[in-house]
């Protein structure tokens, strides 16, 4: 059963602790009455994992076996966290500690702190690259923003790892890590670092982490007194945990081991953040006398998904690979995944956007399609070909769905209108429960048709949406709900992080897909360069990126799309080629020397800008470099302009100016946002380049062959320094 069923069906909880156990196939009810000691699941993607074991703690609980707030169950996001309290909840599993990592140490941190340490606790920081930069500077260094970035990712590795400043040279050599800068420059700033934080008085997230440990390894009436408290621990993605997860792991269980453990070693994809499935792998040595249970049946996905996903495992090489489950899907045939090749990245993406209108056409509903990408930079060009579409989509990894200012006010007005009842003007001669939730949202923006276009104002509208389809959900579960019955329900989802679907495409990058699933998938930039990156060097750096993309595949349910370009922008080098992990399972290639192929099936086109007779490809992918300073560009809006951010502009400012009036002009035409016509990157890409002709006008990012066609001659007349008239006549 989806997560998306879960969230909007309401189920009654459960009447006896046997009941909780209907439903189950033979290894999930292994899974669920294994309650005593050691117990390790192996459970692969779309094999019901998080349905075994909450129905596990449920059925423990139920059965009086374990008592709720004697569990904690830790995973890694909040999401994940909310989900499996929610599960829990509809199973009558209230009182039960459902947890990240962070979360349930931070917790017990502030409480013990005035008895470990004394005082008060030091402030958390949100993001710790700014005091990064202060540690940088304070070693007269001076580091870019990727730079930054790529330092701080180094310390919070270190850190996971339990690696002082001292010890970091050695510590990336020997895990054969490519440090950014000179690994005694990026000890000098850790060090640094580590002074700017004591002299703040604040602390980093790892820090919690480390802290609780201390603590723990310190106070061993403290520690006794956590262990009196959880006496039942159960760890989901069990591959992902960091060395210093599993000590703090340790330091809560003591000598006991009452643990199950839940993971799949070949959906580890964290290891540049210190996660490792060596403790997954090596469970039973730790515990000879460990129950396992492998979970292989998947419910996600058909068996056309699943051959190409086993198959992908099949090439695999490595101690998780050796390890790999068999997938055995146990839904009816589907489509066939289809291949597609483009000329340049502004093409698949318009090809994307084209397949995506077609499958909201058919009645597949925008919510349950996702478009999958290696790294964020790829975002705003599939954000632009979408919004061209017509098409709404979300991107995953922003603010989280109560904490949305416009959800926060429906809620208010909600509670307020459920407090009056009948003495409430505009719920007057309104009845049912959704039509109540209508009237009070639509003094809140909410309308029955959606506004047209994107940008902020639909992003609002689609969460109102979102609250109005689970009233109606809600309403067809438990009829007889009242407005108050609804409000709660609200109430416990915030609080469980458990949110409504919300209607729009996802678009997602691989690492933030892990643990979704979709009815049609797009995996876009299949290529070498991008799958597998291009700084992915190693055999253990190429195996996770093989694992990114199994990761991918699974996600989806029916309908798969997989898809590359052969250049980076229209009219360049056709000079890439697709990713080799698709070798010898797309239709028409041989599999890898010395592997066997274990052909997928599937149809290959190519798209409609796409070139016809195959050209040379070269393994490695065009690098976009700044032409006024020549460093590498990753950035995507740098990108767009061809320069770094800090390198000098020779942008015209009056041809600048006079576009961003032809832009509003074209926008309140068109109803949509100024940036659906063009973005302000690329308004001044324009400006400084000053094309003379069509030719010269597509070479610019974002200038795509629809916008060319509709905007291309109106552009380069203003860039010739012709006036465009009100009805777009040139004088």
């Amino acid at each position: 059963m989806t997560a998306a069923t879960h969230s909007t069906l309401f189920p009654r909880v459960p009447g006896t602790a046997d009941a909780v156990l209907e439903g189950l196939d033979p290894e999930q009810r292994e899974v669920a009455t294994a309650l005593h000691g050691p117990v390790c699941v192996l459970a692969g993607a779309g094999t019901g994992k998080t349905r075994a074991i909450t129905h596990r703690i449920a059925y423990g609980v139920r059965a009086g076996i374990l008592q709720p707030s004697s569990v904690l169950a830790v995973t890694f996001t909040n999401r994940a966290a909310g989900e499996m309290r929610g599960r829990l909840r509809q199973l009558g599993a209230q009182g039960v500690q459902a947890r990240t990592f962070h979360s349930a140490a931070l917790r017990q941190l502030q409480y013990f702190w005035p008895k470990a340490v004394g005082g008060s606790m030091p402030r958390l920081v949100d993001r710790k690259i700014q005091l990064v930069a202060d540690a940088a500077a304070a070693c007269k260094l001076r580091l870019d923003r990727g730079e930054l970035r790529d330092v701080t990712a180094e310390i919070e590795w270190s850190k996971v790892t339990q690696t002082v400043p001292a010890d970091y040279a050695y510590a990336a050599a020997k895990a054969g890590r490519e440090s950014p800068r000179d690994q005694a420059e990026i000890a000098h700033v850790y060090a640094a670092y580590e002074d700017l934080k004591r002299d703040r008085a604040v602390i980093d997230f790892e820090d919690v982490l480390l802290l609780t440990v201390a603590v723990l390894q310190d106070r061993h009436d403290i520690a006794d007194q956590v262990r009196s408290q959880y006496q039942h621990f159960v760890v989901d993605e069990y591959q992902d945990v960091s060395p210093l997860q599993q000590r703090l792991l340790e330091l809560w269980l003591g000598d006991r081991d009452s643990l199950c453990v839940v993971g799949d070693a070949s959906q580890t994809i964290y290891s540049f953040t210190g996660a490792t499935p060596d403790h997954l792998l090596d469970f039973r040595a730790r515990h000879p006398r460990a129950t396992v249970v492998k979970l292989i049946r998947d419910y996600r996905s058909t068996p056309q998904v699943v051959h190409l996903a086993n198959g992908l495992l099949t090439q695999a090489h490595g101690r998780a690979a050796e390890h790999r489950l068999e997938l055995v899907s146990q839904r009816g045939p589907g489509p066939e995944p289809v291949y597609s090749e483009y000329t340049d990245e502004p093409a698949e993406a318009e090809g994307a956007a084209r397949r995506i209108r077609e499958l909201i056409d058919a009645g597949v509903p925008a919510s349950e399609i996702a478009v999958l990408f290696r790294t964020n930079s790829q975002s705003e060009t599939y954000e632009q070909a979408l919004a061209d579409a017509g098409v709404p989509y979300q991107l995953r990894g922003a603010e989280r769905f109560f904490d949305r200012p416009e959800v926060r006010k429906a809620g208010v007005a909600l509670r307020g209108a459920a407090r009056f009842g009948g003495n409430d003007a505009l719920l007057d001669d309104v009845v049912d429960l959704p039509s109540q939730v209508r009237a009070v949202l639509s003094g809140e923006g909410w309308t029955s048709t959606p506004p047209v276009g994107s940008g902020a104002v639909r992003e609002r509208w689609e969460s109102l949406a979102a609250l109005v389809n689970l009233a109606h959900d809600f309403s067809a579960a438990r009829p007889g709900a009242t407005l108050g019955d609804f409000v709660a329900e609200l109430d416990e989802r915030a609080g469980a992080q458990h949110a409504p679907t919300v209607q729009g495409v996802t678009l997602a990058s691989l690492h933030a897909a892990k643990g979704l699933e979709w009815d049609a998938v797009f995996l876009v930039g299949i290529a070498e360069g991008m799958v597998p990156i291009t700084y992915a060097r190693t055999d253990e750096q190429i195996e996770e990126e093989r694992r990114l993309l199994y990761v991918g595949v699974t996600r989806a349910r029916e309908r798969l799309h997989l898809s590359w370009a052969l250049s980076r922008a229209p009219g360049g080098r056709a000079n890439r080629r697709p990713s080799r992990f698709l070798d010898g399972l797309r239709p028409g290639t041989a599999a890898v020397a010395g592997r066997s192929a274990t052909g997928a099936g599937g149809g290959i086109e190519r798209g409609a800008a796409a070139r016809g007779p195959a050209v040379p490809r070269r393994a490695q992918r065009t690098v976009a470099r700044c032409r006024v300073c020549g460093r590498t560009l990753t950035d995507a809006g740098e990108m767009k302009l061809m320069r770094c951010e800090d390198c000098p502009s020779d942008m015209d400012e009056g041809l600048y100016e006079r576009l961003r009036e032809w832009r509003a002009v074209q926008a309140e035409r068109s109803g949509q946002p100024d940036f659906c016509v063009f973005t302000d990157r690329t308004l001044m890409a324009i400006a400084e380049a000053r094309p003379e002709d069509p030719a010269g006008l597509s070479r610019i990012p974002g200038v795509r062959a629809r916008k060319l066609q509709r905007y291309g001659a109106d552009v380069l007349a203003i860039c010739a320094g012709q006036e465009i008239g009100a009805d777009g006549g040139r004088d």
